[in-house]
């Protein structure tokens, strides 16, 4: 017979009403909290710093192919902005503050901001940015294995964004590069 599933209800009820005040956080959670929040505000910092070069470059974009891939820049920009808002929830949750001040930003950010002179240049240094975020986000990943359920698996959904916007600019770069 397989290994049943079982459990002592009433100790489980016991912790749970001994620590209310770490809300969601129980004694299940294996993971270096503190560790994990510094790593995710690193995260924060780098989506904050690829919004804004999106941003920027949504009003920068010129010449002949220049409005379809403004458009791209667009909702890449918006869709960092919902990872954003994913870390910075799961921070609180943990407890810890998302990390917002500009003045360190780009120190611990994974990416670079980057205007570019020309469309290809934008969508080159986006690919690049969007290339070391999926590095960063499997490494970090595969670090909370199973200590970390839940941002383990928030950041699979942003790595599954990054990996498309990867894709996406990818094509952009074949469409829009001479031959």
């Amino acid at each position: 017979m397989p290994n049943q599933f079982k459990i002592d209800l009433e100790k489980v009820k016991e912790r749970a009403r001994s620590k209310m005040d770490d809300g969601a956080m129980t004694g299940a959670y294996k993971a270096d909290k503190e560790q994990v929040i510094k790593v995710l505000n690193e995260a924060v910092a780098t989506e904050i710093v690829c919004i804004l070069r999106y941003r920027n470059n949504y009003f920068m974009a010129e010449g002949l192919n220049a409005g379809p891939v403004a458009d791209e820049f667009l909702v890449h920009a918006n869709e960092e902005q919902q990872h954003l808002d994913w870390l910075s929830e799961r921070i609180a949750q943990l407890g810890g503050v998302p990390d917002y001040n500009p003045r360190s930003l780009t120190d611990r950010s994974h990416a670079d901001y980057f205007q570019g002179d020309s469309i290809i240049d934008m969508i080159k240094e986006n690919l690049v940015a969007e290339r070391v975020a999926i590095e960063i986000y499997s490494e970090i990943i595969q670090w909370l294995g199973n200590d970390d359920p839940t941002t383990r698996r928030m950041l699979e959904d942003i790595l599954k964004m990054e990996e498309e916007h990867a894709d996406d600019l990818a094509g952009m770069l074949k469409e829009v590069s001479p031959k």
